[in-house]
């Protein structure tokens, strides 16, 4: 049970220049007056002098029931996100276990796409925390704790049931409180699980996509950025002749330049330019793709060297890495009028001009790694997140690497999972590394995101025999979790060389309608689905 009249508050701040801690909601800085009112708890701050946070967190006593399951939705799109037993850990991806503690921490690693940079992973056991929202699940019953915007900060949920509590905590760093500020409402529902997911989006007003199931190809995992003009003729040659109807065709990374100089298309790889791929793909009836990667560019790009003025700076006036994709990338910094004059015009040529229907917009996260311009990391996220709404119309946007709640409802379809990878136990070393088994988890324990917040993309199924360590049994688990839990189904492989029995998986994962799911989970490594029609198994640690 919640108690709802208890709370515990722990607030780090500084004011005049002074690092203070208290433990007070009513002190000489500031008051936090906290209500819990029709099954929503908000908290309010009311500044008696000018104040940063530093550490703000209120903790509500609550009774766990014994047995129960724990779920943490991940910081991104590729952040692992999954119930835990009551009385595990998520030692998993512990840094110490990983031995990152002993080395310097390095922005460039595969690290600098999730939190580390500003939240300490927890070492104890029995600790379980996550972004925006999370859940106690007791069958087929949850209490779900969901914050109703992050337009403030983020919300943290740290769920510990050997200390009976709950914790919300808010990311506002960067922010100076001067006035009186709402900083959280956070909704408390207790339901079957599907009511409350369907209670909590109600809550936020988040309305029902417009966009349907669909299906398609990628050039990504075949070809990676070695992606030319040559490439998608024959593959696009290929699945134009199927029988089946294929929505989209979607080129991705490797088409330009280099990252961030998107119009400077690489004449050797794209001879005849990216308007007459994008004529080519509608001539074959399929809506056309293109894969960007908004608010990054690396060091070789046109506009990193001319424009230095456009990019996001730390505390220190440097220019800091995002992460170590294409040998280090930098990131935008959205609220530079040139900045945004700039994308508008990418977007243009891109979806106008060039005449693209989707845009795959990548690594989003960058924009908010760090807060600038006295707005928090989650302030920035819902800035970015309308301005690309704004930039792309009514055109479709898939998300990916991006944090979750500040884009419900206003993306059509979103990666939930990490990238996969060609081979089964390719191993992650962080909770964003690329990773089959991670990804399939994420599937099974984000499809309430499906249909509410927008339809799931729960990445590739690829069915080739050729560039794969997958053996058969694999690729076909990877396709029928898609199938049942996604509402996009990308393949990409040259379907020109499937034999009989890859065509008739391929056929039957693109064309099988959605059904309903009763439940799925993960209980000792085994992966349960079960569907109205039926029920599907398989071991998430051998794929057999």
């Amino acid at each position: 049970m919640l108690y709802n009249q208890e709370y515990m508050y722990s607030f780090g701040y500084k004011a005049d220049g002074v690092y203070k801690y208290t433990e007070r909601e009513d002190n000489e800085d500031f008051c936090v007056s906290v209500k819990n009112e029709n099954g929503i708890i908000s908290a309010v701050v009311t500044p008696k002098r000018s104040i940063e946070f530093e550490e703000f967190e209120i903790t509500i006593p609550r009774e766990f029931a014994d047995g129960c399951r724990i779920f943490t939705n991940g910081y991104q799109s590729w952040t692992v996100s999954k119930e835990y037993y009551q009385g595990g850990s998520m030692d998993e991806f512990n840094p110490k276990i990983l031995g990152i503690e002993k080395v310097k921490f390095n922005p460039l690693g595969i690290w600098g796409a999730g939190d580390l940079k500003w939240h300490k992973y927890p070492e104890l056991d029995c600790t379980f925390y996550g972004y925006s929202y999370g859940y106690e699940r007791n069958g087929n019953n949850i209490t779900l704790f969901g914050s109703l915007s992050e337009r403030v900060g983020y919300t943290i949920i740290t769920f510990n049931p050997l200390l009976s509590t709950v914790t919300i905590s808010k990311d506002l760093q960067g922010k100076v409180f001067d006035t009186e500020l709402k900083v959280l409402e956070l909704a408390v529902i207790n339901d079957e699980y599907d009511k409350a997911f369907d209670k909590y989006f109600e809550m936020m007003n988040v309305k029902p996509p417009r966009v349907g199931r669909k299906c398609g190809y990628t050039t990504w995992y075949n070809y990676y950025t070695g992606v030319t003009e040559d490439i998608v003729n024959n593959d696009l040659a290929a699945i134009s002749k199927l029988e089946q109807k294929i929505d989209i065709f979607q080129i991705d990374d490797g088409f330009e330049r280099t990252v961030g100089d998107w119009l400077e298309v690489d004449k050797k790889k794209f001879p005849s330019g990216m308007k007459a791929t994008a004529d080519k793909i509608h001539d074959n009836n399929m809506l056309a793709g293109l894969w960007l990667a908004p608010f990054a560019a690396t060091p070789k790009s046109y506009i990193y060297k001319n424009h230095k003025d456009w990019f996001v700076r730390n505390d220190k006036g440097k220019i800091p890495y995002c992460s170590h994709n294409w040998g280090g990338f930098f990131a935008l910094d959205i609220y530079n009028e040139e900045v945004r004059k700039h994308l508008a015009h990418v977007f243009d040529v891109v979806l106008n001009h060039w005449g693209y229907d989707m845009v795959k917009l990548d690594f989003l996260y960058a924009c908010c790694q760090y807060p600038i311009h006295n707005k928090t990391r989650g302030e920035i996220m819902c800035d970015a997140i309308d301005l690309l709404r704004e930039w792309c119309g009514d055109k479709i946007i898939l998300g990916c690497g991006c944090p979750l709640a500040p884009a419900f409802g206003k993306v059509d379809f979103m990666r939930i999972g990490a990238d996969v990878s060609l081979d089964w136990n390719h191993k992650a070393y962080s909770r964003e590394d690329v990773s089959t088994q991670n990804t399939l988890t994420n599937t099974i324990y984000r499809r309430h995101l499906d249909g509410r917040a927008w339809l799931n993309d729960p990445d590739v199924f690829l069915l080739r025999d050729n560039n794969i360590k997958l053996n058969t049994r694999q690729k076909e688990i990877i396709a029928k979790v898609n199938s049942l839990l996604g509402n996009l189904l990308f393949v990409s492989d040259d379907v020109s060389t499937y034999n009989k029995e890859q065509m008739k998986v391929f056929t039957d994962t693109i064309s099988s309608e959605k059904s309903k799911i009763i439940s799925a989970e993960i209980n000792d490594d085994i992966a349960t689905i079960v569907t109205e029609k039926g029920s599907f198994s398989f071991n998430i640690k051998t794929g057999v």
